[in-house]
Order: C-alpha cells, then sequence, then structure tokens
C-alpha cells in the first residue's frame, strides 16, 4: 500500500498569482487617484499651505473659497450647461447612427465588405486639420454646435465593436422573428437592441467620454464665448492662471484665492460628472467591455 503523503503546498500556483495580481491592480489604482487626490487636495486647502507645497493628498486647512468663485461665474456654469447637452446630444445622435449603421452590415449584405472598407480606411487616414476646418467653414458651421456634432458622430472603432457583437447575437431568434412577419426595424427594436444592453452602454460611455473630453475641434471651430464647452473653458482658466503671480502681490493686490487653487477647483468641477455618469454604467460596462475579446 503506497503511504500517503499529507503535506499541503506552503503556496499554491493559483494564491500566488492573485497575489501578484493584486498587488499590480492596487499599485495600479493608486497611481491612478494620486493625481485626482493631489489636485482636489489643492481645490479645497488654505492659500498658505499650496504656497509652501505642503499639499499631497490631503488637503490642508479647509478652504471652499475656490468653489465658491467658481459658481459664481456665470460664464462657467453656461459652460458646463453646454457640455451636458452636447454630450448628451452627441451620445444618442453617435449611439443612433452606430446601430443604423452597425445592424445592416451584421446581415452580410452584398457590398458589405466594400463599405467595411471605406470605414476602415477612414480610421487611417484622412484629410487633416487644414481640409477638415475648411470644410467646417464652408458648411458655415464655425461658432456652432454642429461644428463638434457633425464630424465625429460615428467612430469607425466603436462601429466595428458593435458588429461584432451583433453577428455573435444567436440566429435562430431573428429567423424566427422573420417568419412569424417581423420587419427589419422590429425585429432590431423588440429582440437586438435588448439583447445587446452591455454593448450599447459601454460604447455610449466611450462616446460620451470622448466628447466630454473634446477639446481641439472645440478650440478651432468655436470663438463665440456662450458656446466654450467646460473644457475649453477649463483651458482658458489654466491659461489666465499661469500668467498670476499670487507671490509677486503686495497690499490689497493679495488676492483671496490663489490661481493654483482656482485651477485645481476648475479641473475637479469639469471631472467629477463624467466620473457619476460610471456608477450608472458599471454593470453593463463590465460585461460590455469583453466584447470580441473572446471568440469561439
Amino acid at each position: 500500500m503506497k503511504a500517503v503523503n499529507h503535506r499541503r503546498p506552503i503556496l499554491s500556483a493559483p494564491g500566488v498569482f492573485e497575489f501578484i495580481n493584486m498587488g499590480i491592480i492596487a499599485v495600479l489604482v493608486i497611481l491612478c487617484l494620486a493625481p485626482l487626490l493631489h489636485i482636489a487636495s489643492m481645490s479645497l486647502s488654505s492659500n498658505r499651505a499650496i504656497l509652501s507645497g505642503e499639499v499631497t493628498v490631503f488637503p490642508l486647512g479647509i478652504n471652499f473659497e475656490a468653489y465658491q468663485k467658481i459658481f459664481q461665474d456665470a460664464s462657467m456654469i453656461r459652460s458646463l450647461l453646454v457640455s451636458l447637452g452636447l454630450t448628451a446630444g452627441y451620445t444618442a445622435l453617435s449611439m443612433l447612427m452606430t446601430v443604423f449603421a452597425a445592424y445592416p452590415l451584421s446581415k452580410r449584405l452584398k457590398g458589405a465588405k466594400f463599405v467595411m472598407f471605406l470605414i476602415l480606411f477612414t480610421m487611417f487616414f484622412s484629410g487633416g486639420t487644414i481640409p477638415d476646418y475648411l470644410l467646417i467653414r464652408s458648411l458655415h458651421l464655425t461658432n456652432h454646435l454642429g461644428s463638434l456634432l457633425l464630424p465625429a458622430m460615428i467612430n469607425p472603432f466603436f462601429l466595428i465593436i458593435l458588429l461584432t457583437f451583433l453577428r455573435s447575437l444567436p440566429s435562430g431568434l431573428l429567423e424566427a422573428a422573420e417568419m412569424d412577419g417581423s420587419s427589419h426595424f422590429h425585429s432590431l427594436v423588440r429582440i437586438v437592441l435588448p439583447l445587446s444592453m452591455p454593448a450599447l452602454a459601454t460604447l455610449s460611455l466611450f462616446y460620451a467620454v470622448g466628447r466630454w473630453n473634446g477639446f481641439m475641434d472645440a478650440l478651432m471651430y468655436i470663438t463665440n464665448p456662450n458656446l466654450y464647452p467646460i473644457q475649453l473653458k477649463l483651458y482658458q482658466v489654466v491659461m489666465n492662471s499661469m500668467t498670476n503671480d499670487p507671490l509677486s502681490m503686495q497690499g490689497d493686490q493679495i488676492v483671496s484665492v490663489l490661481p493654483e487653487s482656482i485651477k485645481a477647483a476648475s479641473i475637479m468641477f469639469a471631472t467629477l460628472p463624467i466620473l457619476l455618469v460610471y456608477p450608472w454604467l458599471q454593470k453593463y460596462f463590465i460585461s460590455g467591455v469583453m466584447i470580441g475579446a473572446v471568440k469561439e
């Protein structure tokens, strides 16, 4: 009879890998959160703590004057409202166009390969900045929110992701619906879209984040201050803060809120709205990010 070895390994392979993965993830989380916490601390710290360079990731001498200045600035609130409306409209239109483009292409229609070639071509080649500006100007879209909506309404990469997801859906469901007399539009609304919620939520988040962080197109096409999105307004705040030196001010010229504090508060003011969207889409986002990663 063979002796049974009752010794247990000190470290199992899965346990070691889990420990290493958790350590790597913890380091990445710290690296990602540290700059954000530093900015938040700068926006809440006192002038003395900021000038002395003592602020790290925790605020010193809590001070809300920077946020009071921002909320008292009508132009900042107006830019926030412009960005909220622009992001919502852009996300809705982009998802509508992406769905209407991906669904027919998922049917493998005649000429679909040529259409996909044209879509893929735009991922690697573009007309360039100057031709884009000349096109927008010739369409009379300068100083118009349409210049921030129309040029990038469909992202080819996101279209390919949604197309891959739609092709992975069971074909028997659509065939059964067609046999019952369902039209393509009815099948899309009643069958395809409910099954595609993870993909739609994920791509909606990507579209929203991309539009919210958009800056260069607004800088080129928008000169009317009433149409400034929040990122362009934030750019102005940062540039203005670089021209003010609080150390050179004396007497009555000393400001109650440092430019660095205003800049940090403006960054938090422009960042928090898009961060608040993620928890609502988290359950779809976790499953949606794996779209197209596994192939049967």
